[in-house]
């Protein structure tokens, strides 16, 4: 089965998800421990939702590929796919994504890059580096930096 690339969004459409993520604050917040790896000219991010949990992502303003491993309605554009099992997704560019995991999933972004820090590396792929997890207060951020 092909699965469609990411696609870029809207302003309408991240316009949606950013009302989405406004909601969903009024909820109670769970802690998503992140893993970063820098290595060979990549960084690569991962995090587990839990099943039942929704997130909203800060806005991507650079293509990357997407690992994903669950069950989850996602976002992609201007439908909300549901996906099951093991895919990697080329992702565009200029997307605000939302997951709802209906099991426990797992995300990894990957991307080129020459940063030597996640600081770098996060502030590469979104402007909006106060929204991640990974720099929340108490936030549980596994770093491995090969220096490859």
């Amino acid at each position: 089965m092909s699965l469609p690339a990411i696609r870029s969004m809207s302003p309408a459409q991240v316009g949606d998800v950013r009302r989405l993520e406004s909601a969903v604050r009024e909820l109670p917040q769970v802690k998503i421990d992140t893993q970063h790896v820098i290595h060979a000219g990549t960084y690569s991010r991962t995090i587990r939702i839990a099943a039942g949990v929704i997130l909203t992502g800060a806005e991507i303003k650079r293509s990357t590929l997407l690992v994903f491993n669950g069950r989850a309605l996602v976002t992609m554009g201007d439908e909300t796919v549901e996906l099951s099992g093991y895919h990697v997704l080329p992702a565009a560019a200029g997307r605000k994504q939302a997951f709802l995991a209906l099991a426990d999933t797992d995300l990894t972004m990957v991307f080129a890059t020459g940063a030597g820090s996640v600081e770098e590396a996060e502030s590469e792929f979104t402007d909006e580096p106060h929204l991640l997890m990974s720099r929340k207060p108490g936030a549980r951020n596994y770093i491995n930096i090969t220096g490859e």
